[in-house]
């Protein structure tokens, strides 16, 4: 076998490296030379579906190019974010998701046509919704520790609304449960309408809703608001104290937003792709405009939003479990 000197087998390493990162630092140089495409994997109108669309337009207008908003929708999010994961990963093709997609799916389904964590390359965690925990007026609570108080001397008898099995109201009701260790009985609803009108008429007597649906009706003393349920309190209500600060450390939940692409995207142009992102984030209009649709702005490197969707996968895999739905 020929023996090849120490310094020749180094210098041919550094060659194979250095050709490897060629084509990634080419194709960063030139990027983007065409129109980019953003898959959000739910019907128009939506939150998912109005802050990518603002996201797009704003990254579009820094990079000088057109992104193109594509809505998927289907399947609780598999269509779309499955046509993410086996697009090509060339910087062209971006997904804009979260909750569902990229942290409940994984537990709610026994085969998905994608993996959540291996088939996609995190960019940046765009922002988050929180929830605000509403009571019905007639409820004698007006703390988290009031409602805890009741549940433990009344089990069973507090009933929490959703908007159907396995959406994030009904698994935030499990994880308090789970987390104030209480037993409330979830009743679900074909959507969040009919849950806050039956909330109101007292036939339940708390819901996990969406901020901005919420603040009318506490305004108009329809409904009592408890606490928000992110980890800080928001911009959107920040008098509002939060449940992990109320006696249930740790707590938080809600809708979060992010930018994905398909995995083995080069490094280069997920950074450059991070950087346009952060950039978006930071101006006023666009703080302005997460804040009436009831959104905290956030922004963060991929490792940051890699190490939130496995925290977050974690969080739902136990509240599914807890709340005893089978993966279908």
């Amino acid at each position: 076998m020929r023996s090849f000197p120490i310094a020749q087998l180094v210098m041919a390493a550094l060659t194979v490296l250095i050709a490897a990162a060629l084509p990634g630092a080419a194709l960063a140089q030139t990027y983007p030379n065409k129109a980019l495409r953003m898959i959000v994997p739910f019907p128009p109108g939506g939150p998912n579906d109005i802050i990518g669309r603002l996201l797009a337009q704003k990254m579009g207008e820094q990079m000088g190019q057109a992104i193109i908003v594509d809505n998927r929708g289907g399947a609780g999010g598999i269509i779309g974010t499955e046509a993410v994961a086996k697009a090509a990963p060339d910087g062209y093709t971006m997904l804009f998701s979260g909750t569902a997609s990229l942290s409940i799916n994984p537990s709610l389904y026994l085969k998905l046509p994608y993996d959540a964590v291996a088939d996609f390359a995190p960019i940046s965690l765009v922002g988050t919704a929180p929830s605000i925990l509403v009571v019905n007026p007639e409820l004698p609570v007006k703390s988290v520790k009031e409602l805890i108080e009741y549940a433990r001397a009344n089990p069973g008898k507090l009933n929490f609304a959703s908007a159907g099995i396995g959406t994030p109201p009904h698994l935030a009701g499990e994880l308090m449960n789970t987390a104030a260790n209480i037993r409330m009985v979830h009743v679900p609803y074909s959507g969040g309408g009919p849950a806050m009108n039956d909330l109101m008429a007292g036939q339940v007597q708390l819901y996990f809703s969406g901020i901005s649906a919420a603040l009318p009706l506490i305004k108009s003393g329809k409904m009592r608001a408890i606490a928000v349920t992110s980890a800080k309190r928001t911009a959107i209500a920040p008098d509002m104290p939060t449940i992990a600060e109320s006696g249930l450390p740790g707590f938080e939940v809600g809708n979060w937003y992010a930018i994905v692409a398909p995995a083995k995207t080069p490094a280069a142009i997920v950074g450059r792709l991070n950087a346009e992102i952060v950039k978006s984030l930071s101006g006023a209009e666009v703080k302005k405009r997460f804040l009436d649709l009831a959104a905290d702005p956030i922004g963060s490197t991929p490792e940051e939003l890699a190490a939130y969707q496995k925290s977050e996968i974690a969080k739902w895999a136990k509240a599914i479990k807890a709340a005893g739905i089978k993966p279908e």
